[in-house]
This record gives structure tokens, C-alpha cells and sequence, in this order.
């Protein structure tokens, strides 16, 4: 029998929202990942994130937008119940609980990185090259992120 192929993500939160040591302070280190509303993040969600990927945490909209930790999926795409609720600002009227327009998955924290890695230093690593988070214009808070990738950031965090 075939052993599934690991994929590689990487998703973005503002650490005013939602920071990574929120997650680290989550019970068993984990949330639901609520409230995209993308239709492209949306879809990596439902078609691409399996349980056991690994996922680079990376906060956005801060004074230096950084790489800071490590999660991994730990509950694979099912219904966002924010898109039924009137009272949450993720509510979508369009959205039906018989054919759900919204998913989310569940994250589990895995280790905050010894040191995060701005954006400005990804932006000067040739193994980077490529990759979605250093596109001009690049706004998806789910994106995919290659297996060559995650090393090369593992690595400059100083991790193996």
C-alpha cells in the first residue's frame, strides 16, 4: 500500500487577530483555522491540506512581517460555522448548511521557529525562488509552499 505524499503550506494570521503564541496557548495547541474567504485559499483547504501536512506560520500586517512557527494540519477540511451566523463578522447570507460555500481545518501547533524570519530576508534566499509568498501582489492567506521550501526555512531558522 501506498504511503500518502506530505504537503507543505503556509498560512497567515496578524498577530493582532491571531498570533502564533495564541496557538502554542490553545488547548492541545490547536483551532480551527476560520474565517477564509478566498475562493483559491479556500479550495487548498478542501482539495490539498491532509492531516499530517506541515504548515509555516507566518505572521502578516505587523511592523515586520515574519515566518514564526511551525504547525501541522490536524483535522482536514470540514464546514465553517461562521458562514451561518449573522453575528460573525465571517457570515456569508449566500452560504447554505446543505452545500457549505465555506471550509476550515484544524492546525496544531508543532514549534515556534528559534528565531523568525522577516520577509525581507526570505525575499534575498535564492532556495526561495518561486515561492508564492515572494510573488508581488501575493495576498492568499493559504498557500502551498514546496518541500524544498520548508527545508530551505527550517534551515535559515536553525532548525534541522
Amino acid at each position: 500500500m501506498a504511503t500518502a505524499k506530505r504537503s507543505y503550506w503556509l498560512v497567515k494570521s496578524e498577530p493582532t487577530t491571531f498570533s502564533f503564541d495564541d496557538l502554542l496557548a490553545s488547548p492541545d495547541r490547536t483551532t480551527s483555522w476560520e474565517g477564509v474567504r478566498n475562493y483559491a485559499a479556500r479550495n487548498f483547504l478542501r482539495d490539498g491540506m491532509r492531516r499530517g501536512d506541515q504548515v509555516l506560520f507566518y505572521h502578516s500586517s505587523t511592523e515586520v512581517p515574519a515566518v514564526v512557527g511551525i504547525c501541522e494540519v490536524a483535522r482536514e477540511a470540514y464546514p465553517d460555522p461562521t458562514q451561518f451566523d449573522p453575528q460573525s463578522e465571517y457570515h456569508d447570507p449566500k452560504s447554505r448548511a446543505e452545500e457549505p460555500t465555506w471550509l476550515m481545518v484544524d492546525l496544531r501547533a508543532v514549534e515556534a521557529l528559534p528565531r523568525p524570519l522577516p520577509l525581507t530576508e526570505l525575499k534575498g534566499v535564492t532556495a526561495l525562488a518561486g515561492m508564492e509568498l515572494l510573488r508581488r501582489g501575493s495576498r492568499l492567506s493559504v498557500q502551498p509552499v514546496t518541500a524544498a521550501q520548508f527545508t530551505a526555512i527550517r534551515r535559515l531558522a536553525g532548525l534541522r
